[in-house]
């Protein structure tokens, strides 16, 4: 069963996904993952779970260059954090870093990693 729950997505949820999300997957955490090692200065923040999305995650890179993934609990992306050495955030205590702004403006139309 441990195959289907790498990176603890069933074990941290605990309670039911939200009725309009859909579960976060192991591909979510692995395309966090490789934004995380294909860029410098990458920084997680954590968005809480609301009743139309799961838990997700964002990952900032040190040009404001961003994704956003389902990660079903903070304690996943806490663990990915730890696993790569890099840091984690609440987004609702800190909020967004400037350079993602920043980011946005210089990219207006271009979706990104969305």
């Amino acid at each position: 069963m441990r195959f289907w729950d790498r990176f603890g997505l069933k074990r941290h949820r605990g309670g039911a996904i939200q009725r309009f999300d859909r579960e976060a997957t192991n591909a979510d955490v692995k395309a966090l993952i490789a934004f995380a090692k294909d860029r410098r200065g990458v920084e997680f923040f954590v968005e809480p779970e609301t009743f139309a999305t799961d838990t997700t995650a964002v990952a900032v890179a040190h040009d404001g260059e961003w994704i956003r993934r389902r990660v079903g609990a903070p304690a996943v992306i806490a663990k990915v954090a730890r696993d790569l050495g890099l840091p984690v955030y609440d987004v609702q205590i800190v909020g967004y870093p400037p350079r993602m702004r920043a980011w946005n403006e210089r990219n207006k139309g271009a979706r990104g990693y969305l």
